[in-house]
This record gives structure tokens, C-alpha cells and sequence, in this order.
């Protein structure tokens, strides 16, 4: 198998269109641990990008126009070396989103976000993102919280989402970064971030 042809899988297994929520919407899941983040890097610059873009308005895009939708984000396990573009990639690719999807985005439910995630897009959310984009964002801390929006049968949760949210239930000081997982994996809780805002974020968090 060559490396796009790699690449391509793996981003269909990082991104998937199924089910509907309570309100008949459809979902767009992201996985996060299965975005190829370090194949696309290793494109070149201004490669990766190139790739994730065609993916998306062949695969992802044609199916989401014109129709409202929500996006179901799992961060769990995320490694930043493995699975995080930066946001300058993230930011790139939302500004690439054609009119009709971007008007059709209701919600990003972000599920299991770290503290500094939170603290990160706290503060500069609204200046790396739209208003629109940064006001339809919705931490969802356990997957029992997620299942208020939508029927569990509607999403594939892969079966380490499910153990890290099982042991979360049982260690919540996870969820302030006072204690660490047992699969101590850290994306935007340890960025790495390509902006000179997100250096400035790391110094006031760290």
C-alpha cells in the first residue's frame, strides 16, 4: 500500500458520516487518535494541507451540504507528535469549509477535553476561529452527557473512548490534570501548536 493510499484510510477511519441526533441531524464523528497528523506533515508544507482538503470535499463535504449536522470530536489517547496538524492546518481548513457546510454546522461536541484544552480555547478561541464557529463549541466531559444529544446506537465509540471514559468515572482529578491516566497520551495538553499565540498560550498555562 503506498503512503497516500495510507493516508487515505486512515482518514476515513478519523472521519465518519453515520447516524442522526435527537434532533434528525446528521453526525460527522472525528476520532482524533486516528488522525494521520505526522503522514500529512510529512508531506511538505503546505502538503498535508492539500491532502486533508481533497479528502474532505471528496468525502466528506459532498455528503454535508446543504444540510444541518453536528460534529462528534474524540480526543482521548491523542498523542501531539501522532495525531496534532497545529492549528494553523485546523484554522486553514475551516476557512476552506464551502458556505453551505459551514452554515449547516449546529455543534462541536468535544468530547473528553483536558484542562489546558479548555484553558487554550478559553483564551484564544475566539481569535484563531469565527464567533460562529467558537459559539457552537461544547465540552462534553463523559459519554453519559453526550447521550442527552444523541441515541447511543447513532455513534460508533471506539472501545478505548468507552475505557477512558470508565476510568475517568473513576479518577475525576483526571479531568483537571491532578492525576494521569493510566495511558498518559497529551495533544492539546501538551500542544504542539505552530502560532505565535500558541507559544504565548503554553508559558501562561504551563
Amino acid at each position: 500500500m503506498t503512503s497516500s493510499n495510507r493516508t487515505e484510510r486512515m482518514l476515513e477511519e478519523a472521519f465518519k458520516i453515520r447516524g442522526r441526533d435527537k434532533k434528525g441531524r446528521k453526525i460527522l464523528r472525528i476520532v482524533g487518535k486516528f488522525f494521520p497528523a505526522k503522514e500529512l506533515m510529512s508531506a511538505g508544507q503546505g502538503g498535508g494541507e492539500e491532502v486533508l482538503r481533497s479528502f474532505l470535499e471528496r468525502r466528506v463535504f459532498s455528503e454535508l451540504a446543504g444540510a444541518p449536522f453536528v460534529v462528534v470530536y474524540m480526543h482521548a489517547l491523542v498523542q501531539r507528535s501522532e495525531n496534532f496538524p497545529g492549528v494553523t492546518a485546523l484554522r486553514s481548513v475551516y476557512e476552506a469549509l464551502p458556505a453551505a457546510v459551514r452554515d449547516g454546522l449546529r455543534a462541536v461536541y468535544f468530547v473528553h477535553p483536558g484542562l489546558q484544552a479548555r484553558l487554550f480555547f478559553a483564551t484564544f478561541g475566539r481569535f484563531l476561529f469565527s464567533a460562529g464557529l467558537y459559539g457552537k463549541l461544547r465540552y462534553v466531559s463523559r459519554l453519559e452527557f453526550l447521550w442527552e444529544h444523541m441515541r447511543r446506537g447513532e455513534v460508533e465509540v471506539p472501545e478505548f473512548v468507552e475505557d477512558h471514559d470508565e476510568e475517568l468515572e473513576h479518577r475525576p482529578l483526571m479531568d483537571y490534570g491532578l492525576v494521569e491516566s493510566d495511558h498518559h497520551h497529551r495533544a492539546l495538553d501538551d500542544p504542539a501548536m505552530d502560532t505565535a499565540a500558541s507559544m504565548y498560550s503554553l508559558r501562561c498555562i504551563s
